[in-house]
């Protein structure tokens, strides 16, 4: 019997309620928040605690779960405003899968289609996981999204070689012409279309002539010159402009730092810190960094005193993986950081803070110094609030990890949490989940979820503090 650590009434605890991936007691999120994390955090490939096909079956689990209307809704929501791609594409294919007799659902696989290869990849995973027939709705669904599309677009994304092509779509879905595609739509069923004018052409062919060097220098200076390089494309050939074209780089790098190009083009901030590891030019470089700080130019500025804690432990992956959760978490730490002056604190089986950052400093430069910080291989979140205990009080807390606690149990993060509340008083905890594995450590009250690896996460953060549910919210609110 407690002699001086009594109930207090009224006060609710919640028990966990499951274990992690790594078999420590923790809470499962709602099945609207996995969902929403697995989308906004996957690129369906291997990782550290999933494998590419567990990730798939996990996603098809919930979309059973949910009201399919939801699922739809998240996907549109991933696919248009954070940029996922093959994650959506599986969303496109089940939900029409269980779904029958429903309007709805065309207009929902036309929303998620943004290039005409989005189309292939939907019928290709339906056709793989169902085979045939394939329902009407998604064969509408198909028709519309391609029906956006002009002859340059649909040309681009023939696929010929591929298990499912363009014209294989076209001629199961019977798209309705429009002015714009009529002609291009005709000659892609008759075998005439071909890809004219794309840089992947342009340099393709180029390759071919006799004087490769000089012919190459002229494809990028034509495409630099008249702006028919797209960002993405724009960004993944800056070491080719740098050595092949230099005579266009300064002109390629005002394309780079467009604002409205960097806008439209939903590249997800870590690709700015992928191509910095290409090139070599000194003004390459700062652009580099001045597009990184344009593309995410909405972090909140938040009241008060705020830390920043980013897990480096083993399942966090490596830095020189663009896509890992470490590098992408470094990312967003350093621009929060630099926002609002905020303390940054490392953490894994320890803790130690990041020595003083000046938010000065470019986004990228930060982010390396962030990167040099260890802890151990561990992921121990008590240590975060043990060692801030010792420091300062903040009014938030920020973490950055793939929520897979392994030490200390569920109860050692709850009492540091609580010990550290007691002596500071409350503070708001932001859970920044950079796996969507479906587990947290936190489940109580100013605590806040929040998942995804694109800058558009920064305007949910904005409001959680007013609405915990801000993301789940956010989804529901997606037109049909």
């Amino acid at each position: 019997m407690s002699r001086f650590n009594t109930a207090v009434p009224g006060k609710v605890y919640k028990r966990p309620d499951t274990v992690n991936r790594t078999g420590t007691a923790a809470h499962s999120q709602s099945d609207k928040m996995k969902l929403a994390s697995i989308l906004l955090t996957s690129f369906v490939q291997d990782q550290y605690y999933r494998s590419a096909g567990q990730t798939q079956t996990e996603l098809k689990d919930l979309i059973a779960k949910v009201d399919p209307k939801f699922a739809a809704k998240a996907a549109i929501f991933a696919r248009n405003e954070f940029g996922m791609r093959s994650i959506t594409h599986i969303v496109g294919a089940e939900v029409p899968a269980r779904v029958k007799g429903e309007k709805w659902t065309k207009n929902f696989v036309d929303k998620v289609i943004r290039r005409p290869d989005d189309a292939t990849e939907i019928l290709a995973y339906y056709l793989a996981n169902y085979g045939k027939p394939v329902p009407n709705s998604l064969k509408k669904g198909l028709a519309l999204g391609l029906s956006k599309f002009d002859s340059y677009q649909l040309a681009k994304y023939r696929g010929d070689k591929k298990a499912v092509s363009l014209v294989d779509v076209v001629n199961l879905v019977h798209i309705k012409p429009t002015e714009k595609n009529r002609e291009a739509l005709s000659q892609l069923v008759n075998d005439e279309l071909r890809s004219e004018g794309t840089w992947e052409q342009r340099i393709s062919e180029a390759g071919k002539s006799e004087n490769k060097e000089e012919a190459k220098a002229e494809a990028w200076a034509d495409l630099v010159n008249t702006g028919k390089i797209g960002q993405f494309a724009l960004l993944r050939n800056l070491r080719n402009i740098e050595t092949q074209a230099p005579e266009v780089l300064g002109h390629a790098l005002e394309l780079l730092v467009d604002e409205n190009r960097i806008r439209k083009s939903l590249i997800l901030p870590f690709r700015y810190a992928t191509a910095l590891q290409e090139v070599s030019e000194t003004a390459t470089v700062r652009a580099l960094n001045k597009a990184l700080d344009k593309a995410v130019v909405n972090v909140p500025k938040l009241d008060g005193r705020t830390l920043v804690a980013i897990d480096h432990s083993g399942s966090m992956g490596s830095s020189r993986d663009p896509k890992s959760p470490r590098a992408i978490g470094n990312l967003f730490a350093a621009v929060i950081a630099k926002a609002n002056e905020a303390d940054v604190m490392v953490f894994g089986t320890s803790a130690g803070y990041v020595p003083t950052l000046n938010p000065d400093d470019s986004t990228l430069s930060v982010m390396k110094q962030i990167d040099g910080v260890d802890h151990g291989y561990g992921t121990d979140f008590a240590k975060v609030f043990t060692l801030a205990e010792k420091t300062k009080k903040y009014d938030r807390v920020i973490t950055l990890s793939d929520m897979q606690s392994w030490r200390s149990g569920y109860s050692g993060p709850m009492n540091a949490r609580n010990s550290y509340e007691k002596r500071h008083g409350k503070v708001h905890f932001y859970n920044f989940d950079l796996r969507g594995y479906g587990t947290t450590m936190f489940p109580t009250e100013r605590v806040y979820e929040i998942a995804g690896f694109s800058e558009k996460v920064f305007d949910i953060m904005k409001v959680l503090e007013q609405d915990k549910d801000a993301l789940v919210h956010k989804i529901e609110a997606v037109e049909l």
